[in-house]
């Protein structure tokens, strides 16, 4: 008889696990029901992931082969976005770009998250010393112009794409921290976690398990925005020739490269990157309200 709860503690255990999965399924499907513009930013956002895991496999060029017989020539059905001034097909290299360009933004964000919400949650749990040396810190920051604070970095460790990477994640990392400290500032005296604490729970424990996820729904936004912010953030930087080095796909090289070409009729070279380029910081800004009612505790009911 001892062996029988045994045995059924792990079934229960996996209906328990099975049953949370579907309901934040259905959540998920709830939510992009009920806001179409959210179904409309995932869908162009699942657009942008296929193209950055299988455009170098599908493209019908290679975005580096040059070919001195079809230089600047326009959009035809050979060449859906024409060709720039060495003969490089301009759509395949718009659609490798968009792997780097994913790829910086997508590192750059994260590890700002990571390290902002950290230091913010220290600061607004503990306060004190820890609270005012880390606040004056993200003031120095936040006090120079962000876009010229990354040119400084990325000007002074050189014009890596790691480099670049650590830049973005510097100048966006304030407003997760800054965000974070707010918000568990605001709850760390609250009902729930006073309970939580009189339940024997540590404050570290306290701090990770009920006071950040009921401040992951406006940090939500916030990644959203600075997903779009830090391609554009290394695009800028790519189109001062500070950037990603040439002849490398990427959306702000391209621009850069086709401005010196739009007066003389090649429209083309810049027009197509930069309206990628568009399309990605826009479906970045869409996603926000989605993200926030997907993560957030309140909605789940």
């Amino acid at each position: 008889m001892t062996d029988l709860p045994l045995k059924s503690a792990p079934k229960a255990s996996g209906k328990l696990l099975s049953s949370g999965n579907q309901q934040s399924f259905e959540h998920l499907l709830y939510v992009l029901r009920g806001n179409p513009v959210t179904l409309l930013a995932f869908s162009m956002f699942a657009f942008l992931i296929f193209c950055a895991v299988l455009g170098p496999s599908i493209v019908p060029y290679n975005p580096l082969e040059t070919n001195a017989a079809n230089t600047l020539q326009p959009p035809s059905w050979a060449h859906w976005f024409g060709t720039d001034n060495v003969g490089r097909d301009v759509f395949s290299r718009v659609i490798v770009a968009t792997r780097l360009d994913l790829s910086i933004s997508v590192a750059a964000v994260a590890m700002s998250f990571v390290v902002g919400s950290i230091l913010g949650a220290i600061a607004g749990f503990w306060g004190g010393w820890l609270d005012t040396i880390l606040s004056r810190i993200l003031d120095t920051i936040m006090a120079f112009p962000l876009f010229v604070l990354a040119m400084g970095i990325v000007a002074a460790l050189g014009n890596t794409i790691e480099n670049i990477i650590y830049a973005t994640a510097i100048i966006n990392m304030p407003f997760y921290a800054r965000l974070v400290r707010a918000e568990v500032n605001i709850r760390r005296d609250a009902g729930f976690v006073r309970a939580a604490k009189l339940s024997g729970n540590s404050d570290i424990r306290v701090l990770a398990m009920h006071i950040f996820p009921n401040a992951l729904p406006p940090m939500m936004v916030q990644v959203s925005l600075n997903l779009g912010w830090a391609i554009l953030n290394a695009a800028g930087l790519s189109f001062i020739g500070l950037g990603v080095r040439p002849p490398t796909p990427e959306w702000g090289i391209m621009v850069a490269e086709g401005a010196n070409f739009i007066v003389s009729g090649e429209w083309w070279l810049a027009v197509f990157p930069g309206l990628w380029l568009m399309m990605a910081v826009f479906t970045f800004n869409l996603l926000g309200d989605g993200l926030r009612d997907i993560v957030d505790p309140r909605k789940r009911t």
